[in-house]
């Protein structure tokens, strides 16, 4: 196998904001997820950036000197939004002689035109969401039209279907930003009752388990264009937050196309957290530190998935072979999925989904961490992207060509 590559490429200023320890140089950030369509010329892809610049309020003590935000450090997860203006956006891109060069950038918005923010929506009864604070410590308003986007994939039409993690929901959006319509889970369509989005209450109840910050991660679809999947990052917090920091399952769906209506579920198994081995001779690493991050559908119907912490990575070829009985979507049915986990599953004989694994770049030190974007390429190898989360802590992106092993 070839060594892997790093492709030419500059990231995009944002903006530079004068603070008192140091200067945050913000850029675009736009590779949480790749996906491309069949009817681009060759070389061209897309991205979708996630919800805007975001910082640990910790962080951004010890790096910006923002010491007004100490007393926000121990409220869980937290975060400081430097520019809360800005929103998430689709990106086009081109691959040319072992460069990648943007093409443009386009903000989702409505139909009206309203451009979407990162900020969050007005938290459900009994769920958890996540706190947001301007640069000074106010806390910024929960908005209707808000996403948190972190995985694409391309639909047969030419549309696209964006994950995003606040609700969590799913977002069909045309080639020119404009959102025709948010799938959220059902009973939370008033909290994103965006006047220019259709909003369709189609994903199952338990779609609200997510942990804060875990929701869909992952999507694509098949070759046949039919079925869309979709991962979580992570275990549910169902029935509690114990079932997601000790779960070692996530739920894998699978979807209508076209419509994003459920089909069937699927477990996947998640590695061990010692097995990622940078992150372990880094420091000590826990069962929530493993998350989904990205996936890609092959042509013979198998699905690649990518497994991550921070510095290390796993890539594993999946293949579907039997659903989950329907009792694990049931909320009042227990033990749950995250109860269980791998074992019980394993003794209750129930079907965890079959993965290899094609690549660690535990193998290839050279590869950044942080990976969130994969694209399979026409000579079958990988390009691979990490999230630069705009810069705000000095993260460049960076492109990487791979072969599988």
């Amino acid at each position: 196998m070839k060594p892997p590559t790093r492709l030419a490429w500059a990231d995009q200023p944002l903006a530079t904001l004068s603070l008192p320890a140091a200067d945050m140089h913000l850029t675009r950030s736009l590779t949480s997820g790749l996906t491309w369509r069949s009817e681009d010329a060759v070389g061209v892809f897309w991205g979708v950036g996630d919800r805007g610049p975001n910082i640990k309020p910790k962080d951004a003590v010890k790096r910006y000197g923002l010491t007004a935000l100490m007393p926000l450090a121990t409220l869980e997860g937290a975060k400081i939004m430097p520019l809360p203006e800005m929103g998430p956006c689709l990106a086009r891109f081109r691959l040319v002689d072992g460069a990648v060069e943007l093409e443009a950038t386009i903000p989702l918005r409505d139909a009206d035109g309203t451009v979407l923010t990162g900020l969050p929506p007005i938290p459900a009864p009994g769920s958890e969401s996540e706190p947001v604070f301007a640069l000074v410590g106010a806390p910024l308003v929960a908005t209707v039209a808000g996403a948190d986007t972190e995985a694409i994939a391309a639909r047969p039409d030419g549309r696209f279907w964006i994950a995003e993690e606040y609700g969590p929901s799913l977002l069909l959006v045309s080639a020119d930003g404009v959102i025709e319509q948010r799938v959220v889970p059902l009973g939370a369509g008033a909290r994103f009752a965006s006047p220019g989005i259709t909003v369709v209450e189609g994903l199952p109840p338990i779609t609200l388990a997510r942990k804060l910050n875990r929701g869909f991660e992952a999507l694509a679809v098949s070759a046949d264009g039919e079925t869309l999947y979709a991962a979580y990052q992570s275990p549910l917090a169902h029935p509690d937050r114990a079932a997601h920091d000790e779960g070692d399952v996530v739920r894998l769906w699978a979807l209508d196309a076209l419509t994003g209506a459920f089909r069937a579920e699927y477990a996947y198994p998640l590695d061990r957290p010692e097995s990622f081995r940078r992150d372990a001779a880094a420091g000590s690493v826990a069962r929530n530190d493993v998350k989904v991050s990205e996936m890609a559908c092959l042509d013979d119907g198998s699905l690649l998935l990518l497994e991550r912490i921070t510095l290390s990575t796993h890539i594993h070829r999946l293949t579907l072979g039997a659903a989950l009985p329907a009792r694990f979507m049931d909320l009042a049915h227990r033990p749950t999925l995250e109860q269980m986990g791998q074992a019980g599953l394993r003794t209750g004989d129930i079907a965890l989904l079959e993965k290899t694994l094609v690549l660690s770049t535990d193998d290839h030190p050279s590869i950044c961490g942080d990976l969130e974007g994969m694209l399979v390429l026409p000579d079958g190898s990988l390009l691979l992207t990490n999230d630069s989360d705009y810069g705000v802590e000095g993260v460049e992106t960076q492109f990487w060509q791979v072969g599988l092993e």
